[in-house]
Order: C-alpha cells, then structure tokens, then sequence
C-alpha cells in the first residue's frame, strides 16, 4: 500500500475532492500537523481513523514509524492543516523517504493555496514561480529576496500576519515599486485581494492585518534587446586599460547578467560579436 498524500481545505471545508475522502476512509494511519484540527475535518465528514502527529517540529523522528508502517503494508496518508502537504508543510520529507525506500507513493490533486491567488493576483499567470515562506531572519530574507531580484516569472510568497509590515519592507527595499496582489483567507468568508504596488500594499497593512496572506509579485522587467552598450562601454574602457580578456569577461557576466563567451568573443574580435555568440 501506498504512502499518499492528501490535500484538504485550505478555507471552506467543502473543498475536499470526493477522491480524498475515499483516501482517508481506507488510510490505516492518518498523519497530519495538529490532531486537533484534522479531528475537525474528519468527524465532519465522518471519517475515523488512526491520527498520528507529523509536524515540522518531529517530521524526521516519526520518519522510521512511517516506513514501518509501510512495510507491514498499510495505507499511510499524510495531510496539512490546510492545503497540499509537502510544499510549504510537512510531507515531503517523509514522501523522499519512502521514494527511497522503495514504496510505493502518490500524491493527490486538490486544494492549494497558491493557484488561486495568482489567478486573484490578475498578474501574468505563467510562468509563475512558488516560493513559499522565506526566512524570518532579516539578513537572509534580504539575501533571498536578492537573489529573486531578476526573477523573470511572477512570484508567489506566503506572508506570516503578524510580520507581513517588516517582511514587506524588505520586499519594498529590494524588488523596488513592482506591482502586486496581497490575497487574504483564501476560500473563507472573509476573502480579500488587495492589488496595487509594493509600496501601496505596505502602507495598507502598517496597522495590522489578520488571516493567511500569499502575496504575489511581479516579476522582473525585461531587459531591453539593445541594453548590452552599458557592459560594452566598460568592457572596452578596462581593455584598453590593459585588463586581461578573462577577467573582464568573468566579472561583468556577473554584474550584467551576459553570458561570459559572448562578451569575451566581442573582446577577442574587433569588439565585434559574431553570429554565434549571438
């Protein structure tokens, strides 16, 4: 039997597919992040099965029962709060073990928190890319945030509520006055999208703001096709001071996001670039 995991609501508990249900009738171990909370859903639909606590604060430990659990031939079925488990929850690191283990697994379609708010976004919807949560360490949020800064696809983030104000500050410094959609309780009554820049979306939640947030940014704008002059003026410049063809290449492939060749071989012929380095 399978190691499988099931998405369940991420706000109105009817969206749970009529699959997923069946699933966790027939699971000989439901493991999910508060037991509490899954009892909800469960008895709600009259599902009583075996619950077992798999959050990110004991994911490893329960690893060898899980396996164990497999190998006897039973159904595991793990589940988040809410949402698909083994993206921004726990599952994917029990989903790995049992890939490597050699047991069979599957993962269900169902409800997720971040298709719908790119689509609630009105941003371009693909590509886009999941981020999820970053850290809560200011210094390295900074630091992944930088390294998203040329990010061609839409973003998708989630936002904690009670730190979305000093998280959307770094979002502000870094990615600068881009569009973007704050998407709040997705799937609950209280559904909200709030569209505008960066800086707008920041002045909204300076006094709080409450519920799960995904927040959704545009990506970064397109170069234009003749904005190679900038590296070329300073290629040519530390060229004729003397620099070696290597460094030069090597440092503003870096700095200008060109391929190293193609500024080398522009270097190396007439400051000319041939067809194939095009």
């Amino acid at each position: 039997m399978p190691l499988i995991l099931i998405p369940t609501p991420v706000g109105n508990m009817a969206d749970i597919t009529l699959r997923a249900l069946e699933e966790l009738k027939s699971a000989d171990l439901i493991a999910c992040e508060d037991t509490r909370h899954s009892g909800l859903l469960l008895s709600h639909y009259g599902i009583r099965r075996p619950l077992m606590s798999y959050q990110k604060f004991n994911e490893q430990s329960r690893i060898s029962e899980i396996l164990a659990r497999l190998a006897k031939g039973e159904k595991v079925a793990v589940i988040s709060d809410a949402g698909t488990p083994g993206m921004s929850d726990p599952g994917w690191i029990a989903l790995k073990a049992a890939v490597d283990a050699g047991y069979p697994v599957d993962v269900l379609p169902g409800a997720t928190a971040f298709v719908p708010a790119v689509l609630l976004s009105g941003l371009k919807p693909h590509p886009f890319a999941f981020i999820g949560f970053l850290s809560d360490q200011k210094t390295e949020r900074a630091a992944q945030l930088e390294s998203l800064k040329d990010c061609p696809f839409t973003m998708v983030f989630y936002l904690s509520p009670h730190k979305a104000a000093r998280q959307l500050e770094d979002f502000l410094a870094v990615l600068g006055p881009r569009r973007a959609a704050l998407v709040r309780e997705i799937s609950k009554v209280f559904q909200e999208t709030r569209r505008g820049t960066l800086e707008e979306i920041l002045q909204g939640v300076q006094d709080g703001v409450k519920g799960e947030l995904a927040l959704v940014v545009e990506g970064a704008p397109e170069r234009p096709a003749d904005d190679d002059s900038a590296w070329q003026t300073e290629a040519e410049q530390r060229r004729s001071d003397g620099e070696p063809v290597r460094k030069i290449a090597e440092e503003l492939a870096e700095k200008y996001r060109r391929p190293k060749n193609r500024i080398k071989a522009w270097l190396m012929n007439g400051r000319q670039t041939p067809p194939e380095a095009q």
